[in-house]
């Protein structure tokens, strides 16, 4: 009985609560606002968080979940003046043809892929695409990271090794500079960003669908065309080129990486004391960065938006000492006739609890409509996670019951006989 009775006086709160809404429109809506916009930007940053999360482990495991990488510099975060002191990477030897040759005759390896991008500008006709990210890469490209094919074919060994001037595009590129036309056979003019603007021509012979993620965008035109191509007819040079490593399988990708880098010294003639002159990076590495870095973005982004909260909080401070001062004549009947100060003090934490309620539940929905527009217009498959939901809720609530406390202790406190003669 008694646990019905405090049920009751729960939804008596949340009626007396609606009526002190209603009849002060303006304040309310001011507080609900208020947590609205906090609740808003809580749940709007965590889909678009989750949603990038999402998109980001998708793309790394696209690669397969044992391929590495090799890279001339190591991804690293400190600082750098430009000294050899601070900036020792900066020394490293670029990565050769021939080094990756070698590496892929290692027992423990199934391929090694060479590959390195680069900013161009790509035309047909009267076509012109100014910034294309065009990437040149080994023949062995399908078995390292699988393209979806839509039309025609990738290059072969042979037009590799022989650096013809073919090129497999995406989707994005083939209908901005093709339309409703046939790509397939259509010659395009390729020109370095950099360095040389002379411009070569190159054959279209495949169209492959680019998977929109957040790393790579869901609009971006892209070139891909065998990495000899990209030196011999762009003439771009070789200082940024790295590798994709593949285990064969049944190997370790630990024991994969051992083998890789002591070939890569000794190849270098490192001796052991000495630092490795070039950076080994898992997948995981690359998601532990990408976490540090959007880490700390959305601790940020909470504490901004926890501002909202803050001023929802400070509305429901004033509305609810504003609501016991009207309400004074009323509180002292109530204790007249038998309710108590935990009765009062509950009635007041329930209307304080439903104005917040109110201002999560309308943050909540524009949130949640909000992530569904993202997650149709951009690569980012924005979803709102059921944690988000939780704590959005129980924020409101907790920011009800610790701003409402206040008023609530106020109103429990009133003498009765001083609150009936109130006018």
């Amino acid at each position: 009985m008694r646990l019905w009775a405090q049920i009751k006086m729960s939804f008596e709160g949340v009626g007396i609560a609606l009526d002190a809404m209603r009849a002060n429109k303006v304040r309310a809506g001011l507080t609900i606002l208020g947590v609205a916009v906090g609740v808003f930007v809580v749940v709007l940053i965590s889909a678009a968080v989750h949603g990038i999360n999402a998109s980001v482990a998708k793309q790394f495991e696209s690669a397969g979940p044992t391929t590495f990488f090799v890279q001339r510099f190591p991804i690293t975060f400190e600082a750098c003046d430009g000294t050899g002191d601070t900036c020792k990477w900066r020394s490293n030897p670029e990565l050769t043809f021939n080094e990756a040759d070698n590496l892929s005759r290692l027992e423990s390896v199934a391929e090694v892929g060479a590959r390195m991008g680069w900013g161009t500008q790509v035309k047909y006709r009267d076509r012109s695409l100014p910034q294309v990210q065009t990437l040149g890469i080994t023949a062995n490209w399908p078995s390292l990271t699988p393209p979806e094919m839509i039309d025609g074919r990738v290059f072969t060994e042979q037009e590799a090794r022989g650096a013809a001037p073919v090129v497999v595009i995406n989707t994005t590129a083939k209908e901005r500079l093709f339309g409703d036309e046939d790509a397939l056979g259509k010659e395009i003019v390729i020109t370095s960003l950099q360095g040389s603007a002379r411009g070569a021509p190159f054959v279209v012979i495949g169209v492959f669908k680019d998977g929109a993620s957040f790393l790579q965008g869901g609009e971006t035109p892209r070139v891909v065309t065998p990495i000899y191509t990209l030196a011999r007819k762009i003439g771009v040079r070789m200082r940024w080129m790295g590798f994709i490593i593949k285990p064969r399988e049944g190997v370790s990708q630990d024991a994969a990486i051992d083998d890789v880098q002591s070939a890569l010294r000794a190849m270098r003639g490192l001796r052991p004391g000495r630092e490795s002159n070039f950076a080994l990076i898992t997948q995981a590495k690359l998601f532990d960065v990408y976490n540090k870095v959007f880490g700390m973005f959305f601790l940020v982004m909470i504490a901004l938006s926890s501002v909202g909260l803050l001023v929802g909080g400070v509305g429901v401070v004033a509305i609810m000492m504003i609501s016991v001062t009207e309400r004074t004549r009323e509180i002292g009947v109530r204790k007249a006739i038998g309710a108590t100060r935990g009765i009062i003090l509950w009635q007041f934490l329930v209307e304080a609890v439903t104005l917040t309620a109110s201002g999560a539940t309308i943050g909540l929905v524009l949130g949640w409509g909000v992530s569904g527009i993202i997650r149709l217009t951009t690569p980012i498959p924005a979803s709102v996670p059921p944690l988000a939901v939780v704590a959005a809720l129980a924020a409101s609530a907790v920011t009800g019951i610790m701003f409402g406390m206040l008023p609530a202790l106020r109103a429990s406190r009133l003498d009765p006989v001083h609150a009936l003669r109130f006018e």
